[in-house]
């Protein structure tokens, strides 16, 4: 966990959820806004095709409480990418 000097700490990460298996954690970034651009290009790039196939959703999670002791809050659902979209945004 980042340590920083607000009083809140404001980190996002995107987390997959498969339709047979546990969920993964897939990027961690600074800002919701770092997490909608770059989650993408990870989803492709830590997930295989038959990895891929399984998954149902993508969530948007906030860290809520201080770095030490708090938990991970549901804030959206982001788009899972299609094969044909990865490919053209890559």
């Amino acid at each position: 966990m980042l340590v920083t000097t607000e009083s809140k700490a404001q980190n996002w990460r995107a987390v997959v959820v498969f339709d047979d298996r546990p969920d993964a954690l897939i990027f961690v970034g600074r800002s919701s806004t770092h997490v909608r651009q770059e989650y993408i290009d990870s989803f492709m790039e830590l997930l295989d095709d038959e990895e891929r196939s399984h998954s149902s959703a993508i969530q948007m999670q906030q860290w809520s409480g201080s770095p030490d002791a708090g938990r991970w809050v549901f804030k959206t659902d982001l788009k899972v990418p299609s094969p044909t979209a990865a490919r053209i945004a890559a």
